[in-house]
């Protein structure tokens, strides 16, 4: 009996022990379960557990249920929670730098994309390190498209009508296509445009299946103008409390996680494209005069966004268009 009873406190002691210095990160991110970042972001969570045998686990938070996308980058700093999610070009307003991937018609490929990531992530780490976060790995939207109520055939249909921002590009983009700039964020698409707080915007083939869109707008015109980036980050200083080994088993998850999503985007596009028009959604690829109207645009908001990064801006775009 006395055997029993100290082999059942050994156990005790060992599961105890373990507990201790079990760790559980709470993950915020912005999109629904069903959207390819989510699912990306909950088998790199797995891939962690696995790993580290369940020595670190990460608790997922989907569609804003934990932070507001907004919310997240600071959120994470001031350790409010450990890791999250967020659209890069939310943090134009901070530096130039977090626009690059949203200036439209400068990469508007996922082979250009990945270049333009490659060419500019040292300077999103050294950004976002200032802050105190570690980036583990960031994942591309499919090409941006437009979305409207009515049919648009050229740049001047878009003059007055009231056209979703999500970010300081989307909303330029708006002003100088005439429209008038209204921010709405994704769960709150289609009550926008049902009661006419919009009638146009610029988003993924995902979102715009991930919202059903056939319920509330008629057109998709896929112009591909840019391809914004998510990116996942880690508060650096509870990253550094890690142990070695499960630093490392992080670090391979988000490397594998950061392959497997961009291949997920890519796939995705032409999934989600052909769901939209099995809706009824009428899918264009645009009018010539619009496509050329919306790259003039482009060139021009290029041109602002190099003057506003200075030379460190040029850099970055000269090691892109190098490649």
């Amino acid at each position: 009996m006395r055997f029993c009873k100290t082999i059942i406190a050994g156990l005790a002691l060992v599961l105890s022990t373990a507990a201790a210095h079990a760790d559980t990160w709470q993950m915020a991110t912005p999109y629904p379960e069903s959207n390819f970042h989510t699912q990306n972001i909950q088998q790199f969570a797995k891939d962690v557990d696995a790993a580290t045998q369940g020595k670190l686990q990460i608790n997922v938070h989907a569609a804003g249920s934990l932070i507001k996308h907004q919310e997240i980058k600071n959120a994470v700093r001031s350790q409010q929670i450990q890791i999250g999610e967020f659209i890069i070009s939310n943090l134009a307003n901070e530096n130039p730098i977090f626009a690059l991937d949203s200036v439209p018609f400068v990469a508007v490929s996922f082979e250009d994309s990945r270049k333009m990531y490659k060419a500019s992530k040292p300077a999103l780490e050294e950004e976002l390190g200032r802050q105190n976060l570690k980036v583990l790995f960031s994942v591309a939207w499919p090409p941006q498209g437009l979305y409207t109520d009515r049919p648009i055939d050229k740049i001047e249909d878009l003059r007055g009508l009231k056209f979703r921002a999500y970010s300081p590009q989307t909303e330029r983009l708006a002003q100088l296509a005439g429209a008038v700039p209204t921010q709405v964020e994704v769960p709150d698409l289609a009550q926008a445009f049902t009661t006419g707080r919009v009638n146009a915007m610029l988003t993924s083939t995902s979102t715009g299946v991930n919202t059903k869109a056939w319920d509330y707008l008629k057109y998709f015109y896929d112009v591909a103008a840019f391809l914004p980036k998510n990116i996942v980050v880690v508060n650096q200083r509870i990253f550094d409390a890690l142990d070695p080994a499960t630093q490392k088993a992080v670090l391979d998850a988000a490397a594998t996680a950061e392959k497997r999503g961009w291949e997920m985007a890519e796939s995705d596009h032409v999934a989600q494209r052909k769901v939209l028009q099995e809706h009824g959604i009428v899918v264009s690829d645009g009018s010539p005069a619009l496509n050329a109207a919306l790259h003039d645009i482009g060139k021009k908001m290029a041109a602002e966004w190099s003057k506003e990064a200075g030379e460190r801006g040029e850099a970055v775009l000269k090691a892109y268009r190098a490649q």
